[in-house]
């Protein structure tokens, strides 16, 4: 038995920081956030001329994770608790904002030299109420760390966060997340477990995915919604190659407060979070 489809939607289009096209799943009008997940965003891609690319200068953020997942490009990440990385094509980077940071994300010299195309996937998971104030940490894995598991038939697993088929990232989260790129080289299919109590999507970065019970299609920039009724989601891929990253977690069933980059759990907390920004307490960048 496999998970049935919820829905598929198309994601809501917008731009960030230097004018880069933005492909946003959620927070839309619609869905505020799919617990535990708060943000789904895939920049680009944009080719940007030499000289032309900047990236997001600093700002602060507290009460969730992020990962980046970088598909083309260079990205320096530096934060006010000391992490500092230079991001590239195919790492990622997994940030734990905790009680507050201030951090920055602009391209590298060599990738504003050089111009290019940038494109990536940036995804927001809640921290649970007793993780919300946790020093913040930062976690960078390069491509070729990343773990790849070979399923045959032309199929690519890269594990980037959590387990699959008995394979576990190097990535530490503090909720069960497991978040994977499914690649394909030929038309093919694959049966993916996923805990029954785990929330579970699939955003098709590149090619279509078929589903033949619900006898739907689903195409680039559109994200697949499954329901909770079994520990398995089937993907057939009918293109000739692929790219579908899967995203799996266990809702925390938590009170949301969002206010721009800030998280918690109560207007509260979220006063004092804002205070704790004002007050020099998630640290400087310079």
């Amino acid at each position: 038995m496999m998970r049935k489809i919820v829905a598929i939607k198309d994601c809501m289009k917008t731009f960030e920081g230097d004018g880069i096209p933005v492909t946003r799943a959620f927070p839309v009008p619609e869905m505020r956030e799919n617990d535990p997940f708060l943000l789904f965003d895939h920049f680009g891609p944009i080719n940007y001329e030499p000289g032309g690319a900047t990236g997001v200068p600093a700002h602060p953020h507290c009460g969730f994770e992020a990962i980046t997942y970088l598909l083309g490009g260079e990205v320096e990440h530096k934060d006010s608790w000391g992490g500092q990385a230079a991001i590239e094509t195919g790492d990622i980077q997994w940030m734990t904002t905790g009680s507050g940071l201030i951090h920055s994300e602009l391209v590298t010299d060599k990738f504003k030299n050089s111009g290019g195309v940038m494109q990536g996937l940036q995804i927001w998971v809640n921290l649970p109420q007793k993780n919300k104030k946790v020093k913040p940490s930062y976690q960078h894995i390069k491509k070729n760390d990343i773990p790849t598991i070979d399923d045959g038939n032309d199929v690519l697993i890269k594990v980037l966060v959590g387990k699959v088929k008995n394979i576990s990232s190097a990535v530490q989260t503090y909720s069960p997340v497991s978040i994977f790129d499914v690649q394909f080289a030929t038309p093919s299919l694959i049966d993916v477990n996923i805990p029954e109590n785990q929330t579970a999507m699939v955003y098709v970065i590149d090619g279509e995915l078929k589903f033949h019970e619900d006898n739907q299609i689903a195409r680039n920039g559109q994200m697949i919604y499954f329901d909770q009724s079994s520990d398995m989601i089937n993907l057939t891929s009918i293109s000739p190659n692929g790219s579908y990253l899967v995203l799996a977690g266990e809702p925390l069933n938590e009170p949301v407060v969002r206010y721009g980059p800030f998280v918690t759990n109560t207007e509260g907390d979220m006063k004092q979070a804002m205070l704790d920004y004002q007050n020099g307490k998630m640290g400087t960048l310079s």
